[in-house]
């Protein structure tokens, strides 16, 4: 696909991997349209995004509830006349221990981790396939869907987080099985340790200890890393059904 043919909508997309990508579908003259549960920070992503051409679109939605995703993608697909790819960059840490100290974590805690990172994934790409498969050409969609390295190596402390990652990388392969009938690719990235603000609240310390346990290149991953991958995807047709890690050869250890 043509990178200024682009017609984006992107989960998560207030801030950090999501923005990142944003910044680069516009820099490459596509439309994007970011969707994220926190209002404030989207006015303040589109704000941001400074583009010549095409405005940039905000909608405040919640990427687990099933109507709200279906009406966000078709008012997407409306105020920027077609929609033709998706990134799903909306997640949670869900951090917890299986016994901690407190005792067993709640099964709300999982239940939630699992709702956002991997039905909201799932929520977002089967509604933006039933849009895309209408469009015209051979190649009609990408889906590039978001994981994590922990979704292979989980530390302790990860068990909620790493189901949820490791769902998005089991259904990555069977849906774009089933998509390329339609010719709608399915794609996921597995970021390693990434400099995002979910790691801005950890003090220097432990983020030169998270840097230091990188092979090379030894520091966070940078968020413009993962939206040039996320272009390149799209830009590359014989890209499809496989996950890909980013992540400087990182291993995660136990803990």
């Amino acid at each position: 696909m043509e990178t200024n043919a682009i017609k984006a909508i992107i989960t998560g997309g207030a801030s950090g991997l999501g923005l990142s990508t944003a910044q680069k579908f516009c820099e490459l003259g596509g439309q994007v349209t970011l969707v994220d549960l926190n209002a404030e920070a989207l006015a303040l992503a589109k704000a941001s995004l400074d583009t010549d051409g095409e405005p940039v679109h905000v909608i405040t939605a919640d990427v687990t509830d099933e109507q709200a995703m279906a009406e966000a993608m078709a008012k997407a697909h409306e105020v920027m006349s077609g929609l033709n790819v998706l990134v799903n960059c909306a997640g949670i840490l869900g951090a917890g221990r299986v016994l901690g100290r407190d005792g067993p974590m709640s099964l709300e805690r999982f239940r939630q981790t699992i709702e956002v990172n991997l039905i909201g994934s799932f929520n977002s790409a089967k509604s933006a396939a039933e849009l895309m498969q209408h469009n015209t050409g051979d190649e009609k969609g990408v889906i590039i869907n978001t994981a994590s390295v922990a979704a292979y190596e989980g530390q302790i402390g990860q068990a909620a987080y790493a189901a949820s990652k490791g769902g998005v990388v089991g259904m990555t392969l069977p849906m774009a099985r089933e998509l390329a009938r339609f010719g709608i690719r399915v794609m996921t990235i597995a970021p390693g340790v990434f400099h995002t603000p979910m790691v801005d609240g950890m003090t220097p310390e432990i983020q030169a200890a998270l840097a230091a346990g990188i092979p090379f290149p030894k520091r966070l991953g940078r968020p413009e890393e993962y939206a040039n991958l996320a272009a390149h995807i799209v830009e590359n047709e014989y890209f499809n059904g496989s996950v890909l890690r980013l992540d400087g050869a990182v291993r995660l250890e136990p803990k």
